[in-house]
């Protein structure tokens, strides 16, 4: 059975109250008194109740008047030779306390959006990545516009095609490439190897897809980046204070240190 609302409840007893107390008060002798107060309570139902369920209400009691009616004026069945069948009308479709009105239940409405419990440690990148970088960006180029009003980059004289230095040596940060064509030929020091190189470091984030930041948990990368930094370092070191005149292998605290910034 479908549960009424409280409310529902306690304003149907209260009118039942009324109707009651105003039979009682007019008693038999009284029917303007009762048709008064019934046309005050159809009028204050027709108030409260649409009217499609009055219609509904004043139909079903019509239809039980009838069948009501129709039983009594129907011929009494014969004493013999016959057996009496009894139709009863068709039940009327009242609920609780002779009420006809169908109550819906009040059903509380849920979220119906999916709550997640666990954070995710995932950003978009924009605009959570890429504002931080430009702001590391604008950083890095304030401070070298800064560097560069106040100290002199380091320049040496103008070049003399009569006088050329020995060694001539390359920016230290072409060092390591120099290094490497002492070493082998022009296509394996500056193609093959840098190549294979700055591969394996674009790979480096597909081959290890661990999402920590402990550098114990991130052995793989962190193995693969220190052995790229430090080839290329010790090249470097070699270029800047291992080389002197000609380009050969020297002892800086023995011969000197052949290199300016």
């Amino acid at each position: 059975m479908t549960e009424i609302p409280e409310h529902l409840r306690k304003r149907a007893e209260e009118a039942r109250k009324k109707a009651e107390a105003a039979r009682g008060a007019g008693g038999d002798d009284a029917p303007a008194g009762e048709a008064a107060a019934g046309d005050a309570g159809d009028t204050d139902a027709e108030s409260k109740i649409p009217a499609h369920l009055l219609e509904r209400s004043r139909a079903a009691k019509e239809r039980a008047a009838g069948g009501a009616v129709a039983a009594a004026d129907a011929p009494a069945a014969p004493a013999a030779g016959g057996t009496a069948v009894a139709t009863a009308p068709p039940p009327a479709a009242t609920g609780p306390d002779g009420h006809t009105q169908r109550l819906l239940t009040v059903v509380k409405s849920g979220s119906i959006q999916d709550v997640r419990a666990t954070p995710v440690d995932k950003v978009h990148t924009w605009p959570h990545l890429l504002v931080v970088e430009f702001v590391a960006a604008l950083a890095v180029l304030g401070f070298t516009l800064i560097f560069a009003i106040f100290v002199n980059a380091p320049l040496l004289t103008l070049a003399n095609f009569n006088q050329t230095p020995n060694p001539s040596k390359a920016p230290w940060y072409f060092l390591g490439l120099q290094e490497l064509l002492t070493m082998f030929h022009p296509m394996v020091a500056g193609v093959t190897i840098p190549g294979m190189g700055i591969f394996a470091l674009i790979l480096a984030p597909y081959l290890d897809r661990n999402p920590s930041n402990k550098p114990e948990d991130r052995k793989f990368v962190i193995s693969l980046m220190t052995v790229f930094m430090m080839f290329w370092a010790v090249l470097v070191i070699i270029g800047s204070f291992f080389r002197g005149p000609g380009f050969n292998f020297i002892f800086p605290w023995a011969d000197g240190i052949f290199f300016d910034l």
